[in-house]
């Protein structure tokens, strides 16, 4: 049965064509499946990442033990993290990252009350994140090879939370000061999280945010 081709003559049906259209078709449909379990295995070994890192420290953290945690096998992580410093550098910008966002989302209308956002700022310091990250910059220290990668990871992370510390606690970065007391509210976040690190800090963390707060309140205005 004659048929029309695209430039408008009259030819003959081309079932071939169909049926290579058609075999196209399905090979995209089934490309997706094959990106998701990609981007599933690759999540999975970052969060095992930060997990081992945080447990068991840089030198107990292999690939290896990493790629067992997530269920995969030593290879497939070699296939999305070459290399050991690939893996972990990823892992811990990853989670800071999840945790930015998780942040924002407890402020989703903006700037809100100084002592509620002050809390959640110093609870980016003190959790499985912060511990994985501190690991990391001790490894850094000795590892010519990582220090470079945790600098420039830790600048960037560095930025996000003081852009996100302005934004919610709707300070004037115009006004002189101003700039530093943020920092200096995250540099004593950061102080609290470590002093967790060996015990829980709860109580004299609560009363130095309560401190941070009115601080804030005279500063920011």
């Amino acid at each position: 049965m004659g048929g029309v081709s695209t430039d408008g003559t009259t030819g003959t049906a081309d079932p071939a064509g169909a049926a290579s259209r058609a075999g196209a078709a399905g090979a995209r449909a089934g490309h997706a499946p094959k990106q998701d379990r990609s981007r599933a295995t690759r999540q999975r070994l970052l969060e095992a990442a930060v997990s081992c890192l945080a447990e068991h420290g840089w030198a107990g953290s292999t690939v290896s033990v990493v790629a067992e945690r997530a269920g995969v096998s030593r290879g497939a992580a070699q296939h999305h993290f070459p290399t050991r410093e690939d893996l972990f550098t990823a892992a811990v910008e990853y989670v800071a990252e999840e945790r930015s966002t998780a942040l924002r989302a407890l402020f989703p209308d903006g700037p809100a009350d100084r002592r509620a956002v002050l809390r959640a700022l110093v609870d980016l310091y003190t959790g499985p994140l912060f511990r994985a990250a501190l690991h990391l910059w001790v490894a850094a220290s000795n590892e010519a090879q990582l220090r470079p990668r945790v600098t420039e990871l830790e600048a960037r992370v560095g930025r996000e939370s003081h852009r996100i510390a302005v934004e919610l606690l709707g300070a004037d970065e115009s006004r002189p000061g101003v700039r530093e007391t943020v920092q200096g509210l995250l540099d004593m976040a950061r102080g609290l999280g470590l002093a967790n690190l060996l015990t829980d800090d709860a109580g004299r963390r609560e009363r130095v945010v309560a401190q941070w707060a009115a601080v804030l309140d005279g500063r920011l205005g």
